[in-house]
Parts: structure tokens; sequence; C-alpha cells
């Protein structure tokens, strides 16, 4: 009985006492651990969430150039850059069909600026448009997952049957075969 209770006493002094300062720095060094990639891996959803941003902004009244700023700050790096030199350029008073040209040499800016300018010559809402391009490019990242995910699967199985495939020739058909060539040549041989 006194030991249960001095159990329970020690529980609530656990509970009550404040935590040491060693204990602070212990959580810090988890948390910061806890990063969802490692530092050599680009997050697959991080352009399609800088489109769903900058088409948030967009729609909230944001002007596009302060909208693209905002979105440079969370964007990877190469979209950021993109952002970046078309807001500078509407803020320096460039027709917006024009200031996103030459945002970048790889299909993700050209799909960007093709948008842009289609909308400042058209009229249509960037927002609706870019929001598209956050539906596309995150299908094609879940769809690279989704290939990198069954190749594994693949990868997985050959080392896997080199493990099992002996063991399963020694253990399940050597046996039967033994068995049946005792029954068939009347124990003779073996």
């Amino acid at each position: 009985m006194t030991a249960s209770l001095a159990a329970a006493f020690a529980a609530a002094a656990l509970l009550v006492l404040p935590v040491p300062a060693g204990n602070a720095r212990l959580r810090s060094t988890k948390t910061a651990s806890l990063s969802p990639l490692p530092s050599g891996h680009a997050d697959p959803n991080a352009v399609p969430a800088a489109f769903d941003l900058f088409a948030a902004c967009l729609r909230a009244g944001m002007p596009a150039a302060t909208a693209a700023r905002a979105v440079a700050e969370s964007a990877p790096p190469g979209f950021a850059a993109a952002l970046r030199r078309g807001a500078d350029r509407l803020a320096l008073g460039a027709d917006p069909a024009d200031a996103w040209d030459g945002a970048g040499d790889d299909e993700l800016l050209d799909d960007f600026a093709r948008a842009a300018r289609r909308s400042a010559k058209s009229g249509a809402p960037l927002s609706d448009t870019v929001a598209e391009l956050a539906v596309r490019y995150r299908a094609e990242a879940e769809d690279r997952v989704a290939a990198d995910i069954e190749r594994a699967g693949v990868l997985v199985a050959g080392p896997l049957g080199l493990c099992f495939l002996p063991a399963f020739v020694c253990l399940g058909i050597v046996p039967v075969v033994i068995g049946l060539a005792r029954d068939v040549l009347g124990g003779g041989l073996l």
C-alpha cells in the first residue's frame, strides 16, 4: 500500500514541478529534426502550394505585383526569382502582358508566364488560371510520387525473390522430390 502511495505522489510531483531548462533544449532538437523532407530533396507540392497562395492573394484583391512578392517569400527558389522579377517589372509600369516575359527557362515558368500574358490580354481573372495550374502541377506531382512508389515495389521484389526462391526450393520442392523418388524407386537409391 505504501509503495503504491509513494508512486502516486512521485507521479503527481512530476506533473506539478516545472520543466528543467535541459528539457527545453531536448524539445527544440526534437522539433528541429522533424523536418518533412531531407535537406537535399525538393517538396513536390511546393509549386502547387505557391500557385494556390498566389490565386488566394489575387482573389483577396491584392494587385498582381504585391501578390507575387508575397508568394515569392515561400515559393521554391527558381519560381520565387521569376515572381520577384515579374513583380518588379509590374511595379515599374511594364505592360502586364510583357511583365512576365522571359520569366524562366523551364516549363513551369513558361506555363505561368503564358497564363499571365493570356490573362492580361483577355481580361480573364488570373486567379482562375493560376488555380488551374496548381491543380495540374499537383496532379503531376502525385503521378510522379505514385510512379516512384510503384518502382520501389518492383525493385524490392528482386532481392526478395532471390532470398525466398532458394529457401522455397530447399524446403518445399526438394523434400517432395526426395519423397517421390523414394516411393518410385522403392527406397533403393536413398
